[in-house]
């Protein structure tokens, strides 16, 4: 488990076959401080670490999780956003991320505002019944605030530091990002599915019960 602040950033150095996956080679000085099988969020996308060093770290990534995110995208050179789990003596900044990305979004807007700058993302359809107000969102593993919501579109303030400290301060209009919405969101919606459909207000298919 994550809590969407991100530790460091790191530089893709290699992206090499790896059965029907990928392995990732990452950049990074947190290399000096993983063990192989740790756990590692790389744009949102929990990994496990199978070779480290003090530069930095290798890790599979799998034909689904180059299916349903971004990281089948990344070359080398282009930086990514890391985060090692929580603790369970640390306090929680941000809020809780699994690290199981939710779907992908695209970068609509970004422009000053203010002293920081303001972010809208095109969400995909199945995830907008998450999106609430004063609510939390993951883009790229980064916890952010929902500030604004329209029809398939969410916006968030951001903070300089914020922008200077993650991949955002690269982010141009037309990317694409790992979105993962709020895990208690999920858990509330389907739970209140699944009392609709034991009160015959609502059909589910079998296949989506």
């Amino acid at each position: 488990m994550f809590t969407g602040i991100v530790e460091a950033t790191g530089r893709v150095a290699r992206v090499d076959p790896a059965g029907t996956g990928r392995r990732l080679r990452i950049d990074t000085a947190l290399g000096a401080e993983l063990r192989a099988g740790d756990s590692i969020a790389v744009n949102g996308v929990c990994l496990t670490v199978v070779a480290c060093d003090a530069t930095g770290f290798a890790a599979d990534i799998s034909p689904e999780t180059v299916r349903v995110t971004t990281l089948g995208d990344r070359a080398p050179g282009e930086p990514v956003n890391l985060e090692r789990p929580l603790r369970a003596d640390a306090r929680l900044g941000g809020h809780f991320v699994l690290g199981h990305v939710d779907g992908v979004g695209r970068v609509a807007a970004l422009r000053p505002d203010g002293d920081g700058y303001w972010l809208e993302v095109d969400v995909p359809e199945p995830l907008e019944p998450y999106m609430i107000s004063k609510g939390s969102i993951a883009v790229d593993g980064i916890s952010l605030t929902i500030a604004s919501l329209d029809t398939g579109r969410v916006g968030v303030a951001i903070v300089p530091f914020t922008l200077a400290h993650t991949t955002l301060g690269s982010a141009r209009v037309g990317d694409r990002v790992n979105l993962e919405a709020d895990v208690l969101g999920k858990y509330v919606a389907r739970l209140l599915d699944e009392r609709s459909v034991r009160a015959g207000r609502v059909t589910v298919p079998a296949h989506e019960r």
